[in-house]
């Protein structure tokens, strides 16, 4: 198996479209004229969960990270892409409140994320229990999308925040930046794993062989993490992963060990084991309890990032192991006509 060197922060090419809204864009980003950018119109018609309309958000949202390849920096505030990304992103905010209109207070919401179900259906309880090398590969390859520039949306927030919030916010990603040593950024540490994995670590490898379930779950980070008014909605985002995070990498670290995929990929996730153990009682107490002393009114938001967070990563957890279930790639499609990662009983 080849192992390809990390390549964490070069800027990646444009994903191919999925439907004539991303489509759209994608022309627009690649020097098409703003007259062929969608409208209202077209955007209402899409899935708000769907393909099309989240390859188009992470297309406009990938301009404020790393960017693409032959894209002008410019285009981050172009108008034209900023009025198709307000469009879309109300789309999808209006089903994600649709959705989620049911809402548990803060403290219950918190609560709920500590509870571990005794019978797991999650991608992680399906890795640890029976996962094969081929499915570890698959979902280290999904999870890139996210994890590569893993804290980087988090950090928006911290200017909007005040006091104890801020401090223990910048805390918190002080230690996902590696306490100052770039071997140690946790982005890094999942490029190593990818290596261990043979899977090529560079940024935005992997986008077009992601599955609109794991666009929304990465684009959920921005739409709350560009948006001053979401600030409460952003802390909640990231209660959640902070909270769910130690347990779920206890099973992966194991899973990683059961199917021999080496020191780096079991590193990753032993390392959020013992951090998050930690986070979580620092965000609960000083992130979210800080903010809510500084803006009580702001609880309904972080409840709603609560609750939205969970709908979307239950999403894409849901699409993963239904399609192992069936003895199928969860992979939508090989990136840039490489050859697909392994299927069901074929290990390369």
């Amino acid at each position: 198996m080849t192992v390809l060197h990390p390549a964490v922060t070069a800027s990646p090419a444009v994903p191919e479209a999925r439907g004539d809204v991303s489509h759209a864009v994608r022309t627009r980003l690649l020097g098409g004229g703003p007259r062929q950018l969608p409208g209202e119109s077209a955007i209402a018609r899409c899935a708000p969960y769907g393909d099309d309309l989240q390859l188009a958000l992470h297309l406009c949202y990938e301009l404020h990270y790393q960017g693409f390849a032959q894209v002008p920096d410019t285009l981050e505030w172009d108008p034209d892409l900023l009025r198709v990304r307000a469009l879309l992103e109300r789309r999808l905010e209006s089903a994600l409140r649709h959705d989620c209109r049911h809402l548990p207070d803060v403290e219950e919401g918190l609560a709920a994320l500590l509870v571990e179900p005794v019978d797991g259906t999650g991608a992680s309880h399906f890795l640890m229990s029976q996962g094969e090398l081929w499915h570890l590969r698959e979902y280290a390859a999904l999870r890139s999308v996210t994890q590569l520039h893993e804290a980087d949306p988090h950090l928006w927030v911290v200017p909007r925040l005040r006091g104890r919030a801020k401090a223990a916010m910048v805390a918190i990603e002080y230690d996902e930046y590696g306490c100052g040593r770039a071997e140690r950024m946790h982005a890094r540490l999942y490029a190593d794993l990818m290596a261990d994995l043979g899977l090529d670590s560079s940024y935005g490898r992997y986008v077009d062989a992601a599955g609109a379930e794991t666009l929304a779950a990465s684009n959920l980070m921005s739409l709350f993490a560009l948006h001053r008014r979401s600030r409460g909605a952003l802390v909640g985002h990231f209660a959640v992963l902070e909270t769910t995070s130690p347990p779920a990498a206890s099973r992966l670290a194991a899973a990683m060990r059961r199917v021999g995929a080496g020191p780096a990929a079991e590193r990753y996730y032993d390392e959020h084991v013992e951090a998050d153990a930690v986070h979580e009682q620092v965000v609960r107490r000083e992130v979210v309890g800080g903010l809510l002393d500084d803006e009580p009114a702001l609880a309904p938001d972080v409840a709603f990032g609560i609750a939205a967070t969970c709908l979307l990563e239950d999403r894409m957890g849901g699409a993963v192991v239904d399609a192992w279930s069936r003895g199928e790639s969860a992979l939508r499609t090989p990136s840039h006509g490489e050859v697909p990662l392994p299927v069901a009983g074929v290990d390369r």
